[in-house]
């Protein structure tokens, strides 16, 4: 009967750490990608104005990338502490700091208000928001995963993941609701809404985090004290390899992934002249696909194998590249919208798996370190630029051809970074972290 308790509990717990993870994942994503909407249509007019429009399009994208650096620094100082002291405590100041820097955001007065204040303040919001976003990744998977069986790792670690199309689904719905219904007074007062709203869903998912255990996993590693000293230097110590080779494999699902939903809007507005709804709808029938699609191949890599499931994704993008403008540039609606789906089925095929991809590579010891700073490297060295160098290609080119070389160049690095990914077994790597406390 013991048993029978045992295991209904631990049932119970694994759905609300999946459940939390994936809650906290999405309002995480919900804010961070509000920023990234906002950036392509309206802070350009609000806190860099000019007489060039591109250039200040390239402003905004440009505290875009901040945020993105700023990411592995959240990475590095939550994944310390998550691997101290547990994931269920990270999580917690993330969510939080994330929620009211969004919040501030929203409430921040423009360029023609308070001066060269606007844009200072708004690059140090969106560096809280790189920081927040940077420690909750690996929290949130590693409990889910955790947390999950061993043989469906990819499949609970894909959950987690879904903050991404959710997040994505909801800021851009509410954006596209709020610019539909307030009119020309969007550029006013309308797009701070979405902003001021994320102080509901942190309650929501404070309440949500606060009722799930620690990871057991993790849990175990502290009965036998193999809780590591410094595990942000024994990760780069021990395993730089995986980390280096986790961030470029990101390459070809990273920067993609920020041009085909923050600078489509640029590109689809300004240099096609198409309606701003058109694009924004086209971007929620997407992320609407993504629900299915993320959990697919997180479930699909746990039957044909991570690095394959990943291969598949990296080479279709590389393959859409090109067709991806082709269609976008045909201006008909329905050509649009199979290019934005089409992109984001892709890059799912990548997401899916990866986060089961790089946080297999690290003992339980140093994950939320070794994972996160991998995983968040990428930002710095993709997702940040990706956005920023697009629109200085088509500025500079007024094509969008060297756009789609950029796109498969990632997609090479990435193949050649999954070739040289070492192949490490969690238990062995738990094993070497060990050791490496009891040596001090």
């Amino acid at each position: 009967m013991a048993a029978v308790d045992t295991v209904r509990v631990e049932r119970s717990q694994r759905r609300k750490a999946v459940f939390a993870s994936t809650v906290g994942t999405t309002i995480e994503w919900y804010d961070f990608f509000l920023y990234n909407t906002a950036a392509a249509l309206v802070f350009p007019k609000l806190f860099f104005p000019g007489g060039d429009e591109f250039a200040g399009i390239l402003l905004a994208f440009g505290t875009q990338f901040v945020g993105f650096a700023a990411r592995p620094i959240g990475a590095a100082v939550f994944g310390h502490y998550g691997d101290r002291i547990g994931r269920k405590a990270t999580l917690v100041v993330t969510l939080l700091m994330m929620g009211i820097g969004t919040a501030l955001i929203g409430m921040l007065p423009s360029y023609a208000a308070i001066g060269i204040a606007a844009p200072l303040l708004l690059t140090v919001l969106r560096i809280v928001q790189g920081v927040a976003v940077g420690g909750e990744w690996g929290g949130s998977v590693l409990l889910a995963m955790e947390w999950g069986s061993p043989k469906r790792r990819g499949f609970f670690a894909s959950w987690p993941q879904l903050g991404v199309p959710l997040g994505l689904l909801l800021s851009t719905a509410l954006v596209s609701i709020l610019s539909a219904t307030t009119g020309d007074a969007f550029l006013q007062w309308g797009w701070r809404i979405p902003f001021l709203a994320s102080l509901i869903l942190v309650a929501i998912g404070l309440y949500v985090r606060l009722r799930v255990l620690e990871s057991p996993e993790f849990a175990a590693v502290r009965e036998r004290q193999g809780v590591a000293r410094n595990p942000f230097a024994q990760a780069w110590k021990g395993q730089w390899r995986e980390i280096l080779t986790s961030a470029f494999v990101r390459m070809a699902e990273q920067a993609p992934f920020y041009i085909f939903i923050t600078f489509v809007l640029t590109y689809g507005t300004k240099q096609l002249e198409l309606p701003r709804s058109q694009l924004l709808n086209a971007t929620l029938v997407a992320s609407a696909v993504g629900l299915i699609s993320v959990p697919l191949f997180g479930w699909l890599s746990d039957l044909i194998g991570r690095r394959l499931m990943y291969a598949i994704g990296v080479v279709c993008t590389a393959l859409f590249a090109f067709p991806y403008f082709g269609l976008l540039d045909t201006k008909v609606a329905g050509f649009v919208l199979l290019a934005i789906v089409v992109s984001l089925i892709f890059h799912d095929m990548q997401y899916g798996p990866q986060a089961a991809l790089i946080a297999e590579s690290f003992g339980t010891n140093i994950r939320y370190s070794g994972a996160g700073i991998g995983y968040q490297l990428a930002s710095v060295i993709a997702g940040g630029p990706a956005p920023l160098l697009a629109a200085y290609i088509l500025d500079a080119t007024g094509s969008s051809t060297l756009i789609s070389v950029y796109i498969v160049g990632c997609c090479v690095v990435s193949l050649i970074a999954l070739a040289f990914m070492p192949r490490v077994a969690p238990e062995a790597a738990d094993k070497s972290v060990d050791a490496a406390v009891r040596h001090g």
